[in-house]
């Protein structure tokens, strides 16, 4: 769990300079992770909305997997297995979320007083 995090190289003002001092124009930390840091800074922490993990199949059905009953002669057995479909799926996209959430690359440490 947890690897929903920020992937890219010097995203933090700390990542590349070794120094302790935490001063971002020493050199280790590019021009491209400053800009980054900034433009973060000025945006808001909260994300509004987040990508669906949701399907509509053919017919209009929303759900996160769908199944299709086959019928398998088995020994002379009539038997019904169940067969995933992964064809004809659209996602649902980007939905809006009820209650906004923190940003998981968000570099300030939270905690409760």
């Amino acid at each position: 769990m947890g690897g929903s995090g920020s992937k890219t190289k010097g995203y933090w003002p700390f990542a590349g300079s070794g120094s302790g001092d935490g001063d971002p124009t020493k050199e280790g930390v590019d021009e491209q992770s400053l800009a980054r840091l900034r433009s973060f800074r000025n945006g808001t922490p909260f994300v509004f909305t987040r990508w669906s993990s949701l399907y509509f199949d053919e017919d209009g059905d929303l759900a996160h997997e769908f199944y299709e009953e086959t019928v398998v002669m088995k020994n002379g057995r009539r038997r019904a297995k169940l067969k995933k479909i992964q064809k004809n799926l659209i996602p649902q996209g980007t939905i809006k979320l009820d209650h906004p959430c923190i940003h998981v690359d968000f570099p300030v440490v939270l905690c409760e007083v």
